[in-house]
């Protein structure tokens, strides 16, 4: 088995507790830099009392960029990257095995892996998500959202990137703001012949909105990303199919659904209706 050192990286901004919980769950014993996009005092005393490196980007660029900002520092290295979500909590010892996992025979071309995700109370969250298309999004208008599909990524709240997978695909699209820039790495990891993968036997916290308490402005955000990357990879007609089929879907949804459901179908369907990418524009500065 192929073993090298892990570099961690955090990104965050503001919530300095949180932050805490997360870098103390590493116990100071992996190599992490903490990109700071919010310029908070208490972010950077939070990463000095845990040993992390420090950057400042002296403004929100997102989470694509800031991850950019320390993949460019670690270039010259031979290290693979964690990428880390601070609302996330893996220990040393399941990062080795996420390393193991990753290096062991017969994965020489596995470009990234995630251990399970363990949610509050034990929930168990969905890792390996199938890649967002229009054909997809009618599936889910019509109630056939969970047929099984061969392409599929992991969710970025704990996730491992080979250094091989980074120089060959290259750093994140920063035209993703918040959201969808993981799903949009390893789609173009996949089309240079790699792939991702869950490691059963390493399991991480993810409290899960951790970028924001305003449930509405991350659906927004999540929503305006599927717009950037339905945009990118199948274009302006892509987009149209897939935003009708996310309108009929979201219609269906407000005729069917309990009246709490209802609402938050009738509320993404007027997102939709109005376009994510323009109802987000405040919340993309």
């Amino acid at each position: 088995m192929n073993s090298r050192a892990v570099h961690v990286v955090v990104v965050a901004y503001d919530a300095p507790n949180q932050l805490a919980r997360s870098l103390a769950g590493l116990d100071r014993q992996l190599s992490t830099t903490v990109v700071d996009n919010s310029s908070s005092a208490e972010v950077a005393s939070v990463a000095t009392r845990f040993d992390a490196d420090y950057v400042d980007t002296g403004a929100n660029l997102g989470f694509a960029a800031g991850v950019n900002v320390a993949l460019n520092r670690l270039a010259r290295t031979d290290s693979d990257v964690l990428l880390l979500n601070p609302d996330a909590l893996i220990v040393p010892a399941a990062v080795a095995e996420l390393e193991r996992f990753l290096h062991c025979p017969g994965h020489e071309r596995m470009g990234a892996v995630a251990p399970r995700l363990l949610g509050p109370e034990d929930v168990v969250h969905r890792v390996l998500w199938p890649f967002p298309t229009p054909g997809r999004m009618w599936a889910e208008a019509f109630g056939f959202g969970r047929v099984t599909v061969r392409g599929t990524f992991a969710v970025g709240a704990v996730l491992l990137l080979r250094r091989e997978a980074i120089e060959d695909v290259g750093t994140f699209d920063e035209r993703f703001f918040l959201y969808a820039e993981e799903t949009d790495w390893q789609r173009r990891a996949r089309d240079r012949g790699w792939t991702s993968a869950v490691c059963e036997s390493a399991v991480a916290e993810h409290a899960g909105a951790g970028t924001s308490t305003d449930r509405v402005r991350r659906e927004k955000l999540f929503h305006a990303a599927q717009e950037t990357y339905i945009r990118k990879w199948h274009g302006g007609g892509g987009w149209l199919l897939y935003r009708v089929a996310a309108c009929l879907g979201g219609g269906i949804r407000t005729l069917a659904l309990t009246r709490a459901r209802r609402r938050q179908a009738a509320l993404r369907t007027i997102l939709y209706l109005r376009g994510p990418r323009r109802c987000a524009t405040k919340e993309l500065k």
